[in-house]
């Protein structure tokens, strides 16, 4: 009995939607790419439910025939390419002919399309890859093009879909990296009837401030720097930051032949153009465009065809870095002085100056002897400064515990008395009965803090101060999704912010554990590392929470404490049930023994 069968279009289309339509962002990319090779001028992009129960994409672009409008959901049908060797002259953004096909596989869609030539349009229902009407109509010139119910025949797949904080955010991003490559087309994105951009035409840096300037205090596009380079294998344009600009997250996007890719080669080429500008662990923004001949590329590597391979991408290296460096060099307002390029000249005063000049005038005292020093009064109770020194040294005894049982045993840590004393650097030492302990400050404090506030999350009440004047939030369209999911937690621990228009917000109070430090900065510092967290549980949302902030409230390293201070801070480092590391890892208190100590000598 055979057994090998040919599956039907419906199933293969499931299989090829699971690979070229992975998320809503993946859906939304598709349908706008086909709207930029349509040649549309104006393209509106509406997303419900984070694109789960609708994504719909206008245009005025071309349009379509009542045959081509059917076609267009065929396996394999595009008017991108006609043979193999056309893969390596692309000039379009789309060309396998499996987006639609893929898409309408999974989801329920409606499409009325119309060319200019027609005086009646198409409107197209297709359900699950299966064709529920197909009727002339009445529209304007373009495509509009509905994607309802994405993965209603794939529970399975809608399962796995994110948060509709998170997947927002995934379509926000990817809209992002198709308007940032098309400043001279209208683009509008509206998410649950709330206009997120509305980007009209103009240039590319009105283009990158547009889509980054509305969160910033300042001209975003002030901290960049243009760059520009035409050689025989590629050119090179757009923007990079000034080393001032650079942070702990920045905005890094680089693009070829109007298509978004990411290459960690090239991005490599960039850093190396800041060495000795910024600290590694600060990483600068970017704007980068690549136009080179299609036959230099190849696109289609991945189906996501963000991945693209270079014919010589080892020769584009060092022009990259070239490039960026001489363009942080114009913008140097530290001066330079080029040896090798000719004479220097130094100003020399003339003939007139100098017989104009006079010495300075210089007065003696002929009766100064500076073995002559006058006599200081010197106490007569001299002996009393060295009686301390007779009195034997009481060892201080502090009891560390090794672990969360033996930390039962201590009944009352406030009767123990410390006498640590401050290192420079910002360390603290006690002497023990087992050695010397030595403990990081600023890591210690940032444990205390950490602890108090989870236990004030845990509690569901975070301890708070009103502020006078409330601060304000300004947050962009992709911090906002973001922003929304942290919203409860940060009420937990402290934090409240009363929303005033879309995308701003007052703060009214803030931890009380942050004194008088800047709210806002405490808020970015938040939302700038939960961007890199890859969980969506509570849980470690709020552990999160409670160590950014901690960091960000605790004390300065070297910070200058008192006695009776590190006293408070040891007893209550000590009272924790960890309190060798920090949440993160980072060692807080190490112990030299005895015998460590006694190796050293």
């Amino acid at each position: 009995m055979d057994v090998i069968r040919l599956l039907p279009d419906s199933v293969a289309n499931q299989i090829a939607a699971g690979e070229v339509i992975q998320r809503p962002a993946s859906c939304l990319k598709e349908l706008v790419e086909n709207s930029l090779d349509a040649g549309a001028h104006n393209i509106l992009v509406m997303v419900r439910d984070a694109g789960k129960s609708l994504i719909q994409v206008v245009d005025d672009g071309a349009g379509m025939s009542v045959t081509d409008a059917r076609m267009a959901f065929e396996r394999h049908a595009t008017s991108k390419i006609r043979e193999a060797q056309d893969l390596f002259h692309l000039h379009t953004m789309g060309f396998r002919g499996e987006a639609l096909p893929s898409i309408c596989a999974v989801a329920q869609i409606k499409m009325t399309t119309r060319r200019a030539t027609d005086e009646m349009g198409t409107q197209l229902e297709i359900a699950g890859s299966m064709v529920q009407s197909q009727e002339p109509c009445q529209c304007p010139v373009g495509t509009n093009i509905q994607v309802q119910n994405l993965f209603f025949n794939v529970p399975a797949r809608r399962r796995f879909l994110k948060s509709d904080q998170t997947e927002l955010r995934n379509l926000i991003t990817t809209f992002q990296h198709i308007v940032l490559v098309y400043p001279d087309i209208a683009f509008t994105f509206v998410a649950d009837d709330e206009i997120v951009y509305d980007l009209p035409v103009g240039t590319r840096k009105q283009r990158i401030e547009g889509v980054f300037g509305k969160s910033k205090s300042k001209l975003y596009t002030s901290q960049l720097v243009e760059i520009e380079q035409q050689t025989e294998l590629v050119t090179i344009h757009g923007f990079v930051g000034k080393p001032e600009s650079a942070g702990k997250q920045a905005q890094q996007f680089f693009f070829v032949n109007g298509r978004y890719m990411r290459h960690p080669y090239f991005h490599k080429a960039v850093l190396q153009a800041y060495t000795g500008m910024l600290s590694s662990e600060m990483m600068p923004p970017y704007f980068i465009y690549f136009d080179i001949a299609p036959e230099q590329i190849d696109v289609n590597v991945h189906p996501t065809k963000t991945e693209i391979k270079f014919a010589d991408e080892q020769a584009i290296f060092p022009i990259l870095t070239a490039t960026v460096r001489a363009a942080l060099g114009k913008f140097n307002v530290v001066p330079s002085i080029d040896f090798l390029g000719g004479n220097i000249e130094i100003p020399v005063a003339s003939a007139d100056v100098r017989a104009t000049a006079k010495a300075p005038e210089l007065h003696m005292s002929s009766g100064y002897n500076p073995f002559d020093k006058p006599k200081q009064h010197v106490s007569s109770h001299w002996q009393d400064l060295y009686e301390p020194l007779k009195q034997p040294a009481k060892p201080d005894n502090i009891i560390i515990p090794d672990s969360p049982a033996a930390m039962q045993s201590v009944k009352d840590w406030t009767e123990i008395t410390l006498h640590p004393q401050q290192l420079s650097g910002g360390y603290i030492s006690c002497t023990t009965d087992e050695g010397l302990v030595l403990v990081h400050a600023r890591r210690a404090h940032v444990n205390i803090l950490y602890h108090q506030l989870i236990s004030q999350q845990q509690a569901g009440r975070g301890v708070s101060q009103q502020l006078l004047f409330p601060e304000q939030l300004r947050v962009s369209p992709d911090e906002q999704p973001l922003l929304d999911t942290l919203l409860p937690e940060l009420e937990h621990i402290g934090f409240q912010l009363e929303k005033t228009a879309p995308g701003e917000y007052d703060i009214t109070a803030l931890p009380s554990v942050l004194g008088n430090q800047n709210a806002e900065t405490a808020l970015r510092a938040i939302m700038s590392h939960a961007a890199d967290r890859t969980t969506d549980i509570s849980g470690e949302m709020q552990k999160h929470i409670a160590l950014t902030l901690a960091q960000s409230a605790a004390m300065p390293m070297g910070k200058t404490m008192s006695e009776q201070q590190m006293q408070a801070m040891l007893q209550q480092l000590f009272a924790l049930p960890s309190y060798r590391i920090t949440p993160d890892g980072k060692t807080v208190v190490v112990l030299l023994t005895q015998e460590e100590i006694a190796r050293r000598f």
